[in-house]
């Protein structure tokens, strides 16, 4: 299969400007990335740093410039219909919050049957025992006993397994899971990132991974890219950038995870300050003001993504970690 044919989603400048009382805002400013079949993506960063923002431009739910292209299709120049067709079917997603993203007066069955009646055309009886073969495949025990169920009666953990089983009754080729962890206890969260791992292995699909810890996805993602102010930060193959960060922001997100051999009451480092507010976001780089070693280029000229050693692993520092003695 050639290069061409591997890739499945190419972003290319992609901006999301939004009209507000105090001037445009743009959670996602002038984003690029690819995915390639069957591959993990993961993308970090702090609440509010534009990565829902981004998912939902991929979906065409929010309006955008730029390039999306889609298994070669430009999704900014489809019809309405045509990206309905898209969503669900081609497009699979696991929003963070189960119980407000499933219908709570719709059984669990007819939840997961619905996509496939309406994408794929399949009868009542034949979505029906798929809908038993999709909750089984997620690990939902006695999978008979909960088809008739409906939300409010599953655990958290429970009800996240089902929206998964929903975001893949169409058997998509990309699976967005929009910080699919975050309301789930700390044990659950290692059974459903698990969990995704397993199925994208066995559906050969590519999972777009959404989250804010770095320590979630390091066991699963091919390649990482760390958002900030809406804009790609650092962005490479997992081995790479866990190997060699270079962005500051990148390795302070890697500190604040827990250590299982910290000792106990530790406090955790954290990142200094506040993430910008769109409406006044700083000149130069938008790190700048958080970072402890920014110089006076760092104010006031803002850092392209320039090439690490590895020709796929970029970062946006004057300054990057390797250069701890560089001259400021």
């Amino acid at each position: 299969m050639s290069g061409a044919d591997r890739l499945l989603l190419d972003i290319r400048n992609l901006t999301v400007a939004i009209p507000g009382r105090h001037g445009v805002i743009r959670p996602v400013d002038k984003v690029t990335l690819s995915m390639e079949r069957g591959k993990t993506l993961a993308i970090v960063g702090e609440s509010g740093s534009g990565k829902s923002m981004l998912c939902r431009a991929i979906l065409g739910l929010v309006p955008s410039q730029g390039e999306i292209l889609f298994q070669s299709h430009h999704t900014g120049k489809m019809s309405t219909g045509a990206l309905d067709r898209l969503r669900g079917r081609e497009i699979g997603v696991v929003l963070q919050d189960p119980l407000s993203s499933l219908n709570p007066v719709m059984t669990i069955a007819s939840q997961i049957m619905e996509p496939m009646r309406y994408h794929l055309g399949i009868g009542k009886r034949d979505s029906r025992e798929k809908a038993l073969e999709l909750l089984g495949s997620v690990g939902i025990p006695h999978p008979s006993e909960r088809m008739d169920c409906y939300p409010h009666q599953l655990s958290g953990g429970l009800r996240q397994r089902v929206a998964i089983a929903i975001a893949l009754a169409c058997n998509p080729q990309l699976l967005i899971a929009d910080e699919p962890t975050t309301a789930l206890d700390v044990t659950i969260q290692a059974e459903i990132i698990g969990l995704l791992s397993r199925l994208q292995r066995e559906r050969n699909m590519a999972l777009l991974l959404v989250s804010h810890d770095l320590g979630v996805v390091a066991g699963i993602a091919d390649d990482v890219a760390v958002m900030y102010a809406g804009q790609i930060v650092e962005l490479g193959p997992a081995g790479s950038l866990f190997e060699r960060m270079q962005m500051r922001y990148t390795r302070a997100l890697f500190d604040a995870i827990p250590g299982i051999d910290d000792p106990p009451h530790r406090k955790l480092p954290d990142i200094p300050g506040q993430p910008p507010d769109f409406n006044a976001l700083p000149p130069g780089c938008r790190i700048a003001p958080r970072c402890a070693t920014a110089g006076e280029i760092c104010r006031q000229e803002s850092p392209p993504l320039r090439v690490d050693n590895d020709d796929r692993h970029r970062f946006a520092c004057w300054f990057p970690c390797e250069q701890e003695g560089a001259s400021r």
